[in-house]
């Protein structure tokens, strides 16, 4: 079944229980879309069983060519999300997601909370072995919860009846099935009505997870939404297809979509948004190795996270968080007052050639533009573009002339007029004539011709400071 058969009937998917979470329609489900704390409340307040499933980007591949997993998935209790590209696919049709659910992060505060209530949970699945690890973890990390029994994935998946029959005689409440993406929800949708649990997951690699057979990123990568990178640099050879090849995939066939189920956005836009989903999501691929490496550098050579956040203002005004690499030390923005007077930029903006905050690895970074590499991110999220006007901050927007403000009527990009022309070697008021000629003139050719012009601008590196 093709996702864009599934798409026409989002509407009309069976719901085996009352809905009373808020939901977005993707691809061609019924989608989750709430805070961790109130999924749980449902799940484990609900009267009816129910069977959750797990959707992210290789979930959604996998959906678009296997109809019995497709099928899983549309007759699931609840659909929960799982990762960024999910995220990014509900911004592509003009929806937000309202919190990540992953699974190995939001199971265990599940079991949290069924413990909390005295329920049970069996766990079946993962390589022999690994599912009594995982309960052994889980009793040292809750100490309440019952563990009512568990079995491997292998042998002990080997006899359906025995298995099930082994789940029904340990009179769990909840049952998580570790059998992978999609043997595991297809198990549980063809075996439902055999099932006594009245609460069943689909838990992909969490027992691994549990069991310590996979480390878990570091925190700060996982708060850079980054984890995929991690697992790619753990296995290579394994999960290489699915996370380059297919989420180029995922991002390709999910901005096509987008674009045909909103047919009311002009052309113009259109093609502007089909060229930065599958240039950024391209980008976002080839350019791993990089992204990792580089954020090895950072961590490296100074104290301190390895992105740099901050607030900055998009399209009519709108506040977002901009995302870059940290290329400064950590009390940069303490010391930026101190620094004002000695800008080397004519007019608002503030550069300093001989910036003191930079760090060694920073320099570099900025000689080559890639501490700007992370807004990949903020394009895919529909909060900047490939080309525009470079993104101000709320004070420098404060203080624009009004002519300036017409900078606001597009959407901030990663390149544009000013960055080929010389970047911080060009004057505010210069910089304005020029984003307003832009937000004139723009064009799907001149977003090509521009982008063409910056590979060269990053190689001269004329003004990259």
């Amino acid at each position: 079944m093709q996702m864009s058969a599934l798409r026409a009937f989002e509407m009309a998917l069976p719901v085996p229980r009352l809905v009373t979470l808020p939901t977005v329609p993707l691809f061609g489900l019924r989608v989750v879309s709430a805070a961790p704390d109130a999924v749980i409340e449902d799940l484990l307040t609900g009267g009816a069983q129910c069977r959750v499933a797990f959707v992210n980007a290789h979930c959604a591949n996998v959906m678009a060519r296997d109809p019995a997993y497709a099928a899983a998935l549309q007759t699931a209790g609840r659909v929960l999300p799982d990762g960024i590209g999910v995220e990014q696919a509900a911004r592509m049709n003009g929806v937000e997601i309202a919190a990540n659910l992953n699974g190995t992060d939001f199971v265990p505060q599940l079991l949290r909370g069924a413990a909390a209530r005295g329920r049970s949970v069996f766990l079946f699945g993962a390589a022999p072995g690994v599912a009594a690890a995982a309960a052994a973890r889980l009793v040292r990390d809750i100490p309440t919860l019952r563990i009512a029994g568990h079995r491997d994935g292998f042998d002990g998946a080997a006899d359906t009846d025995a298995a099930i029959a082994d789940i029904n005689a340990s009179g769990a409440d909840i049952l998580l099935v570790a059998l992978g993406v999609p043997a595991q929800d297809v198990w549980l949708d063809r075996h439902a009505d055999r099932l006594h649990p009245g609460l069943t997951l689909g838990v992909g690699a969490l027992f691994d997870f549990l069991g310590g057979q996979v480390v878990r990123a570091p925190a700060p990568v996982r708060r850079a939404r980054l984890e995929w990178l991690w697992r790619l640099a753990q296995e290579p050879r394994r999960l290489a297809g699915r996370y380059l090849l297919g989420n180029l995939a995922f991002l390709l066939r999910e901005g096509t979509s987008a674009l045909r189920e909103r047919p009311d956005t002009q052309p113009q836009a259109l093609a502007k948004r089909a060229l930065d989903v599958t240039l950024s999501g391209a980008a976002l691929v080839a350019l791993a190795p990089l992204l990792a490496l580089t954020a090895l550098a950072i961590r490296l050579d100074s104290r301190g996270p390895v992105l740099f956040r901050q607030t900055r203002v998009g399209r009519d005004g709108r506040p977002f968080t901009i995302l870059k690499f940290r290329s400064m030390h950590i009390d940069a923005e303490a010391r930026r007052a101190a620094l004002l007077a000695q800008s080397d930029r004519e007019g608002i903006c503030f550069k300093a050639r001989h910036d003191p905050r930079i760090t060694r690895v920073g320099r570099i970074l900025r000689r080559f533009s890639i501490d700007e590499l992370p807004q990949i991110l903020n394009i895919l999220r529909g909060e900047m573009s490939i080309v525009g006007p470079r993104p101000a901050l709320p004070e420098e927007v404060a203080a624009y002339p009004a002519r300036a403000l017409g900078r606001l009527t597009v959407k901030p990009g990663l390149t544009g007029i000013w960055q080929v022309s010389g970047r911080a070697e060009i004057g505010f008021d210069r910089m304005v004539d020029m984003d307003l000629a832009y937000a004139r003139s723009r064009s799907f050719l001149l977003d090509l011709v521009l982008i063409a012009m910056t590979f060269r601008a990053v190689v001269s590196g004329r003004g990259a400071y």
